[in-house]
């Protein structure tokens, strides 16, 4: 597997404009979705570390924590940022502290930005704080989907 890059949203679907009421001639075209994670131990404590990129308009979806190793002692609590803007709460969790699969939730404030991240592109970053382990990693993952740089999706008519 390689890795692409491309401009505007990938867009999947037979049906572009609605000419009808039945299956097949009402619009069924939608957007990809896109996900970057970034590695992320125990001594990563540097307020707002860069996460990801999100090219201009994008929608995040969902950010997840994988604990690869488990924190010892203190688990850690992430926020996360969009262009220094808090778009979550703290959020610390029993699940850092063994392995597995974390969700952080998102829009808990500035919703507006989890829905699109601006006009240009938007970086997103995090805070990982209170961690007085010993040990603890994992990969910290975005998914998001891409826009055209006003939010919408649809293709140039």
């Amino acid at each position: 597997m390689a890795v692409a890059t491309h401009l505007g949203p990938w867009l999947l679907g037979t049906v572009k404009d609605t000419t009808g009421t039945t299956a097949g001639l009402i619009r069924n075209v939608g957007a990809t979705h896109s996900f970057q994670s970034k590695a992320v131990v125990y001594t990563d404590t540097t307020a707002n570390t860069t996460l990801a990129v999100l090219p201009a308009g994008a929608m995040i979806q969902q950010v997840q924590f994988l604990t690869t190793t488990a924190y010892g002692t203190t688990t850690p609590a992430f926020t996360i940022y969009v262009n220094g803007t808090a778009v979550s709460a703290s959020v610390s969790t029993t699940a850092f502290g063994s392995t597995g699969r974390a969700n952080i939730a998102l829009a808990t404030t500035n919703p507006g930005l989890v829905a699109n991240v601006g006009t240009t592109d938007a970086i997103v970053s995090f805070t990982q704080a209170a961690v007085s382990a010993s040990a603890g990693a994992g990969q910290l993952e975005i998914s998001y989907i891409v826009r055209n740089a006003d939010g919408t999706y649809g293709a140039a008519s």
